[in-house]
């Protein structure tokens, strides 16, 4: 029920979101930190410029595929940009990143930061879906707590929207940091 609710609200929230964009100050991705840009729908104009000038070798996509199929690059056109998509399909509106996915994503994101590259993390809007991904990918390389990781992210930008079984899903995943054991050198 929830699939098929985003899916018949895709296109108007879409619209929605591109007008707004254009009618206020909001912007179409924000940087939020040396790695990870967060934002909406890399639209083709967007994706070049992601390549071009913000150094994006990484797209971590929380989109089911009919929410791209239209507007955006296939994951063979990205890599023919020299960019490695991940897709981490989340249903729009209610959908929940799972544990796995956001082990994932943020597993994909420290890989490329090694690389010294930046990863475009996007949903719809960058405001939920791919907002809690980069909330993950903060409680991890800083040890911060879900709440500290949501705040700094409003901080930059402002329209993110973390609802609570997002916030749920990274106090879960905050958890697994924390119980994680450190690397041990064999010797």
């Amino acid at each position: 029920m929830a699939s098929a609710v985003a899916r018949i609200a895709f296109l108007p929230s879409l619209l929605y979101n591109v007008l707004l964009e254009k009618a206020s100050l909001r912007r179409w991705y924000d940087r939020i930190d040396q790695t990870v840009v967060l934002g909406a729908l890399p639209f083709r104009g967007v994706s070049r410029r992601l390549v071009e000038t913000e150094n994006v070798r990484g797209v971590i996509t929380m989109n089911e595929e009919y929410e791209t199929r239209l507007f955006c690059y296939t994951a063979e056109e990205w890599q023919a940009l020299g960019v490695e998509q991940l897709r981490l399909s989340t249903v729009d509106l209610t959908g929940v990143p799972t544990q796995e996915h956001l082990q994932k994503g943020v597993k994909f994101a420290l890989k490329h930061q090694e690389l010294g590259h930046s990863v475009y993390i996007h949903c719809k809007a960058g405001r939920s879906r791919s907002a809690t991904m980069a909330a993950a990918y903060l409680i991890q390389v800083h040890n911060w707590s879900p709440h500290e990781a949501k705040e700094y992210i409003k901080n930059i930008r402002p329209q993110t929207l973390i609802r609570r079984s997002q916030f749920e899903a990274l106090e879960q995943f905050h958890a697994w940091v924390r119980n994680q054991s450190p690397v041990q050198s064999g010797g």
